[in-house]
């Protein structure tokens, strides 16, 4: 029996140094052609016509246009809003803009690597900030892992069009690709300031794919229920978190960028990834519904150096009992891998909830943090990954991750230079 197990793990050792050559070659093609890492640079032209506040029937905006979101502006009584590809939306920074697409009815945003959708702000260039205008609000009839199986999405918005929750999984609630979100996440005009993106509920034939949320002043994404399978997602600089994902979503995000600056961050602290159970205000009814989350092929960089480390974070907040496995990723210039709140109670409780493999880490502490005292043992769920024995800072230890063109985070040495946790 110990000759087997010993077998196990020389397999899992060997199987995490078999992809050391791909994995530091991990294919950005992807981000390529569509993105903007220079946002606040570039010259939008003015708007011309003004999208109105109550969508009703479907509706169509022409990339020949440059559109005006002023207000809240909602798209309801089962109407589609489809966005041509190319098409730019500035968004109103007074009269904060929101785009809120109710439950029942749908947004067709594809836009294409060479011409990708673009909300951003209505501020000439160079004067643009995060939290200029709120966000785009997408709410589905999937799955919530709440006692009512239902919930209101945050901030005060019209209660008529902001119930969200319900039994049609298999809704295809939106299609949104290549679309950028530029300067969003206003919170001046609510006790719950908006997000880049929020999706509730969304159903799982729901399509977003190659979305990038620059400089959001609260979260870059926030999945509230649900389930998803998505890829290609940035978050550049935001405040708050990169990715939120509560109420019991269910799905996988693969190929995601959160690039993070340790001197920008809330009060109260900010992750690459924060995952809750569920809801402690809302409840659940069944503790196997709870926010269960694959990522994969992830790229989690905190832009710290050794003058400034200190003020990161952990990566990844793990909170109310939420599942998350971690798959062939990298995570940089955080204090810590994990930090798990008091609802994990024993060590059994983590190994359950928690897993990582076949990745890399480099960070200043311990790698994991509890907020119980649990054993001290807690740090093998580390086990089999990369990781370098002393903090390095970014530049050094990335290609360039400061290009403003496509920052590039393939390491400068092969994965066989660092040491794995046995």
């Amino acid at each position: 029996m110990k000759r087997f197990r010993f077998i196990i793990v020389l397999f899992l050792i060997q199987s995490s140094l078999s992809y050391a050559q791909d994995f530091n070659i991990n294919d950005d093609k992807w981000a390529r052609g569509w993105t903007n890492f220079e946002p606040n640079a570039t010259n939008y032209p003015d708007a011309e016509e003004r999208i109105p506040n109550i969508i009703v029937e479907n509706t169509f905006l022409r990339s020949d246009i440059v559109y005006k979101l002023s207000g809240d502006v909602y798209v309801s009584n089962g109407a589609t809003l489809t966005i041509q590809e190319g098409t730019i939306i500035r968004c109103d920074h007074k009269n904060i803009g929101n785009l809120i697409i109710s439950k029942g009815s749908k947004l067709i945003a594809e836009g294409s690597k060479v011409n990708p959708i673009v909300f951003t702000s209505d501020k000439a260039a160079k004067s643009r900030t995060r939290g200029d205008w709120g966000g785009i609000v997408i709410i589905g009839s999937g799955k919530v892992n709440t006692v009512s199986g239902n919930g209101i999405i945050k901030g005060n918005y019209n209660p008529q069009f902001s119930m969200y929750g319900g039994k049609a999984y298999d809704e295809q609630t939106s299609i949104m690709k290549y679309v950028r979100i530029e300067f969003a996440g206003n919170k001046t005009k609510r006790t719950e300031g908006a997000n880049g993106l929020s999706l509730y509920a969304v159903g799982k034939k729901s399509i977003i794919n190659n979305i990038m949320i620059s400089h959001s002043g609260q979260d870059s994404y926030s999945f509230n229920g649900g389930t998803l399978k998505t890829q290609n997602l940035i978050s550049y600089k935001a405040k708050d978190d990169d990715f939120e994902i509560s109420e019991g979503f269910k799905g996988t995000l693969n190929q995601l960028i959160a690039i993070r600056h340790p001197f920008i961050t809330c009060a109260i602290g900010s992750y690459a990834l924060e995952i809750n159970g569920y809801h402690k205000e809302l409840g659940y009814v069944n503790a196997e519904d709870i926010t269960d989350v694959t990522i994969t092929n992830a790229t989690l960089v905190n832009l710290s150096d050794k003058s400034n480390y200190k003020h990161t974070t952990s990566a990844i907040s793990a909170r109310n009992t939420a599942r998350v496995y971690i798959h062939n990723s990298k995570i940089s210039g955080f204090s810590d891998v994990v930090r798990f709140d008091r609802s994990y109670t024993a060590l059994a409780m983590i190994e359950k909830s928690f897993m990582m493999d076949n990745s890399f880490f480099n960070i200043h502490g311990d790698g994991v943090r509890a907020s119980r005292k649990i054993s001290e043992n807690v740090v093998n769920i580390l086990k089999y990954n990369k990781f370098t024995k002393e903090f390095i800072a970014a530049n050094e230890l990335f290609q360039d991750p400061d290009n403003k063109v496509i920052p590039k985070f393939h390491l400068k040495k092969s994965l066989n230079n660092y040491m794995v946790m046995q």
